[in-house]
């Protein structure tokens, strides 16, 4: 299928630390089992310039973007927005190009929400690979965001669910998880 109902997007260059957060989620949710009509995408550093070529707003209903977010929390804290709570200018890309405007266009046709986590070091221009200590732990949280986000329960979400002590039918907002803002 060239257009799924739902994109999901890691954005992101691994070269610069904690600015690879977006594909470290896409390569861990490669290894589950998705529904059909969900696609998910490394798009990489031109990533919010590129995922605007996987959507038809006849067929795609939601697309996620998953990226660094710098919110002033601490390292690791993730945190769920809707393109209204982007002031213009406020999320761009490496190229300082402004990505509101774009997702302002489609937001009444597509669902867009943007998850985010807060980065504890992005070392552009110069080069770093790996993940903070605490955003590489943000991942399973953030898939299991995702997961919510879509309407899809699986043995990821299940899992890290018991490791949080919470039940299945739990929202990260209904059951106070303290790294979701």
């Amino acid at each position: 299928m060239l257009y799924s109902e739902i994109v999901i997007a890691g954005c992101g260059n691994p070269l610069f630390a904690d600015d690879g957060f977006g594909p470290a989620v896409i390569e861990e949710m490669q290894n589950l089992q998705l529904p059909d009509n969900v696609t998910i995408t490394d798009a990489g550093l031109g990533g919010p310039h590129f995922i605007f070529t996987l959507l038809d707003p006849e067929v795609t209903k939601k697309l996620i973007i998953v990226d660094i977010a710098d919110f002033g929390a601490e390292p690791g804290t993730i945190t769920k927005l809707r393109v209204e709570d982007l002031p213009p200018g406020a999320y761009r890309d490496a190229h300082s190009w402004d990505l509101t405007e774009p997702l302002q266009r489609i937001k009444d046709r597509i669902e867009v929400t943007i998850i985010g986590v807060q980065p504890a070091r992005v070392t552009a221009p110069e080069f770093e690979l790996g993940l903070s200590d605490e955003v590489q732990k943000a991942i399973p949280k953030t898939i299991r965001v995702i997961l919510e986000t879509i309407g899809v329960e699986n043995e990821f979400s299940r899992e890290y669910l018991r490791k949080e002590g919470r039940q299945p039918g739990c929202t990260a907002e209904t059951c106070g998880c303290p790294e979701i803002r």
